[in-house]
């Protein structure tokens, strides 16, 4: 079910090595609020450290992908299987740098949460435009297109979180957010996706939307007060302690 307290998922990408990741988590955890459902995402080779540093913490430990099939000869990849071994709750799949970079798909990411849910690990699926399609007016027909692909057929229990987090493509490390007011109509197209997809009380108690892209202690609270949003997905704030305790604070 979903937690009614704001949820503030930190994507550390590809930044940290280990020893900064470590260090990077001990700090989170020394600032966790009982307020607020934090998650660290570090990179897969800091995750057993890291999940050292939160055990018996309220914090919680999320990847930044996971492959579509539960073992095999699928060189480089890491199963939801493995993650959910080491300590991992939550899972990133279809950002939009992995969309952009490494060629995935929508097909792709639909067989990715199926996993994801088959190993009880909370999605965290990534949506949003780039900026030309924006400028072609195209924003509510991406966003629909992406989340149906995704999760159309997925096999949601009536206990299994799954959080839609929107994440404009060309806002992304630009340092400058949307205006809050576009992000809210963009969470509604979402949610009334989720509608045509899922039973009202499934979608209701079991899903969220969040929103990300260039979230910082100064405008964090204007995002988290919208309708339909039930926190944030950070990425270069939740590298430096300070400015991620800005946004945990303001949120």
């Amino acid at each position: 079910m979903i937690k009614t307290k704001p949820i503030v998922i930190a994507n550390w990408k590809m930044k940290l090595g280990l020893s900064e990741s470590v260090a990077l988590a001990k700090a989170v955890r020394r600032i966790g609020s009982k307020d607020i459902e934090l998650v660290i995402c570090p990179s897969f080779i800091s995750l057993t450290e890291a999940a050292k540093v939160l055990k018996g913490s309220q914090i919680k430990l999320g990847a930044q992908d996971c492959f579509w099939e539960a073992e095999g000869a699928f060189t480089g990849e890491v199963s939801a299987g493995y993650l959910k071994e080491v300590g991992g709750e939550f899972v990133i799949l279809g950002h939009s740098e992995r969309r952009q970079y490494l060629g995935e798909t929508d097909g792709m990411v639909h067989r990715k949460v199926k996993m994801a849910l088959m190993a009880n690990l909370i999605p965290i699926l990534c949506v949003g435009e780039t900026f030309d399609q924006r400028q072609q007016g195209a924003t509510d027909y991406v966003l629909i297109q992406q989340v149906t692909k995704a999760l159309e057929g997925a096999p949601v229990g009536l206990e299994q979180r799954l959080i839609i987090a929107y994440e404009p493509v060309w806002v992304i490390g630009s340092g400058q957010a949307i205006n809050p007011e576009q992000a809210a109509t963009a969470h509604q197209v979402i949610r009334q996706t989720l509608f045509d997809l899922f039973p009202a009380s499934l979608v209701k108690s079991n899903f969220a939307v969040i929103y990300g892209g260039s979230v910082d202690g100064a405008n964090v609270a204007s995002f988290t007060g919208l309708d339909n949003t039930a926190g944030v997905l950070v990425g270069g704030a939740s590298l430096k302690i300070d400015k991620f305790t800005a946004i945990i604070k303001n949120i």
